[in-house]
């Protein structure tokens, strides 16, 4: 027991006369969870002692004949959750069996998200990864969707309707300017640190939040709670907000873009000057890693049916398996404007926030770390560089693409998922569950008769 932070934690219950302990952790499809505690006389030391007992089998973790799991608050993580109306002190929580051992359970993405740095460091020799989110959504005015039997609809009014792309659009037209405004003050309360915001490209109302570098455990508890805080503010508002991939035909849609690099001695580690994009060897081989593995990646960075109506040529998504300086059209773009060396970086570009964050993020670095082992070299492998357009020549036969479709990304992750196994941090268990759960997806979308075909159809 942490006794440092338990005494900070008590003295914020009393200073600020708190009423509720919130445990928070999401499911496997990332799903947030939360369960409450009134507070009382030794509470907190109880919670960090025993835990608290769930039913695990109601977050898809385990079957309902052997359902009972723990979960232990993590200190550190302490915020006052400015949504509840009692005073409630929030923890991320870790999950952990009901074992003599009281064992971590191999499927909870925060131990897995440590386990991963932990590789990292003993495989590499590097000290930190750092991550930098970038958060793409719409704001609409009013939104209904339902789905039966005999009806399947989704409708959205928007604010905003620009000709063209939206791209930094300016106020009076970019109508939610100030709600970006309180809402990088609110996930400062959360301790999270915004870079900037703008409008995005999309014309009926997309925004961005991009935050400054974590590492990986914390940026991974940052997209939790930035989903969270922004879904809680925009209900307040009376408005509705969605990180959903491709939530409107013929509009941009919102990824999760991530920014990365690793350190060692405090140093940035992918640094040396002159080379292309300012990337050494290790730089380049972690680059190697993530393309090579990048199909097999895209079942946890892009994990929904919704994921892959995002990535299409046109909308300034990624569609290729390549890397380039400013080349937004390849999976791994290298920022061309960067003149800190601290700040050299790549840029992953296919992600969306409908990804697990722990095991979205922990994946990646286990893909880049395979690279360094394995020494793949990009440039050897035909994953570029392209500083221009994807080829439309002949040389583009030999481009390999992203998955057009989340099937294709489940097959490609079930011939490769060994560079997920370094360290035991993906088991075969939850490799095998992970396919299941987005198995019965693509089956439940596949058989669901969409409303389009009823125009393309219903006379024919």
């Amino acid at each position: 027991m942490n006794q440092r932070l338990l005494s900070q934690c008590n003295g914020i219950i009393r200073k600020r006369k708190i009423e509720v302990i919130d445990l928070k952790c999401i499911d496997l499809t990332g799903y947030l969870h939360h369960i409450s505690l009134p507070v009382r006389p030794g509470v907190l030391e109880k919670l960090v002692r025993e835990g608290v007992g769930f039913d695990g089998s109601s977050y898809g973790f385990r079957k309902v004949e052997n359902s009972d799991m723990i979960l232990l608050p993590d200190l550190s993580t302490a915020v006052i959750d400015p949504f509840r109306a009692a005073p409630t002190l929030s923890f991320f929580a870790d999950i952990f069996l009901t074992d003599e051992r009281r064992s971590s359970f191999s499927q909870d993405g925060r131990a897995l998200a440590r386990k991963a740095e932990q590789v990292m460091k003993q495989t590499i020799g590097v000290e930190k990864s750092w991550w930098g989110p970038e958060f793409e959504f719409y704001i609409f005015s009013k939104v209904r969707f339902d789905t039966r039997t005999s009806a399947s609809f989704y409708e959205i009014e928007h604010a905003e309707e620009f000709f063209k792309s939206a791209y930094h659009a300016a106020n009076p037209f970019d109508v939610y300017d100030d709600f970006r405004d309180e809402a990088c003050a609110l996930l400062k309360r959360f301790g999270i640190s915004v870079k900037y915001h703008h409008h995005e490209s999309g014309e009926r109302g997309q925004q961005e939040i991009e935050t400054n570098f974590m590492d990986l455990l914390t940026t991974a508890d940052a997209v939790v709670t930035t989903k969270y805080a922004l879904f809680n503010f925009a209900r307040s508002r009376d408005l509705f907000l969605t990180f959903m991939p491709k939530p409107m035909y013929h509009q941009s849609g919102n990824g999760l873009h991530l920014h990365l690099f690793l350190t060692k001695n405090g140093k940035n580690a992918f640094y040396k000057k002159g080379e292309y994009g300012n990337l050494n060897a290790l730089g380049r081989y972690f680059i190697g890693g993530l393309l090579k593995h990048g199909a097999a990646l895209s079942a946890f960075t892009n994990p929904s049916t919704n994921s892959y109506k995002r990535l299409v040529p046109g909308f300034e998504a990624p569609v290729a398996l390549t890397y380039g300086q400013g080349n937004r059209a390849s999976a791994i773009r290298i920022p061309k404007y960067i003149s800190n060396p601290d700040e050299t970086r790549i840029e992953y570009r296919p992600p969306d926030a409908t990804a697990n964050p722990y095991l979205c993020l922990a994946a990646m670095l286990l893909a880049g770390i395979d690279g360094v082992v394995r020494k793949i070299d990009p440039v050897k492998e035909g994953f570029g560089p392209f500083d221009g357009s994807i080829p439309e020549d002949s040389a583009r036969e030999h481009i390999q693409f992203l998955p057009r479709n989340l099937a294709e990304a489940l097959d490609a992750l079930e011939v490769d998922d060994e560079f997920l196994k370094r360290g035991g941090i993906f088991s075969r268990e939850l490799l095998e569950q992970w396919k299941t759960l987005k198995q019965q997806e693509i089956k439940s979308i596949g058989t669901m008769p969409h409303p389009f075909e009823y125009k393309m159809y219903f006379n024919l």
